[in-house]
């Protein structure tokens, strides 16, 4: 018996798709039938891996914007339902990292996070979830991390707008359910992604740092973009369609300790 595709007919919005686990999302839910929106902030970006996408086999098309501005936002949004008459799934994965205790974090810096990493959620949300209130149904995954529910050494705001975003999941879950809209968080802890490869570029032993982040998991390495993927189309499917509100934990052992 042929499987059928999990996201066939669907129109899947991605955020921060251009590169790392948003990319591997784009390419995973495009393989399990997704009509993909692959939204960067970079134009290029979203160009390659949409442009991809449709060179495989798949159905996607990019979009430039910029999470933290209503405007560009809600075009997004709006647009996709206008093109495709619905949007079934939205994940808001877009996000910035400073790596920075809380003394040393410039205010510029800490307002730029919060308004691409938790603000950007929360856009995402309040545009997607009215569409989703008219049609009787919906999916929101918002990418979370382990360090918004544990401190992570040298990352401040990082970790006050991770922590952030796994509230407002809760709150949509609760808020929306009896809208049958679900909303959940992933929570991955290091991934091995070209924010970490510009984390690894700033330090003045780029291979001893390296070793060290991947000794911090238990089983001695970081995750891969497309482990995380996988996780958000269970959670996205009717697979997890008993999961709301939750924040799943994936980072080989990291929160284990």
């Amino acid at each position: 018996m042929v499987r059928r595709p999990r996201f066939e007919g669907q129109v899947v919005v991605i955020t921060g798709a251009g590169s790392g686990i948003g990319e591997a999302m784009a390419v995973a839910f495009a393989s399990e039938g997704a009509t993909v929106v692959v939204v960067d902030r970079d134009d290029a970006s979203a160009s390659r891996v949409a442009g991809e996408i449709v060179a495989s086999g798949g159905a996607a098309h990019a979009e430039s914007a910029d999470v933290s501005l209503a405007n560009d936002v809600r075009r997004v949004i709006d647009g996709t339902v206008a093109r495709y008459g619905k949007l079934d799934v939205l994940c808001n994965n877009a996000g910035i990292g400073v790596a920075a205790t809380c003394h040393e974090t410039s205010e510029a810096d800490w307002d730029l996070t919060m308004a691409i990493d938790l603000k950007g959620v929360f856009l995402g949300c309040k545009y997607a979830i009215p569409h989703m209130i008219s049609q009787g149904r919906g999916v929101i995954c918002n990418t979370s991390s382990v360090a918004g529910q544990v401190g992570v050494l040298n990352r401040a705001a990082y970790c006050s707008a991770k922590a952030g975003v796994l509230g407002l999941t809760k709150s949509i879950a609760i808020d929306y359910a009896a809208h049958n809209i679900r909303c959940n968080a992933l929570l991955p802890g290091t991934v091995d992604s070209p924010w970490i490869g510009k984390i690894l570029a700033q330090q003045a032993d780029p291979v001893g740092e390296r070793a060290r982040m991947e000794a911090r998991q238990p089983i001695g390495r970081m995750g891969r973009p497309e482990e995380i993927a996988a996780a958000a189309l269970y959670l996205c499917s009717d697979e997890g369609s008993y999961a709301t509100g939750t924040g799943l934990v994936i980072d080989g052992g990291l929160t284990a300790r």
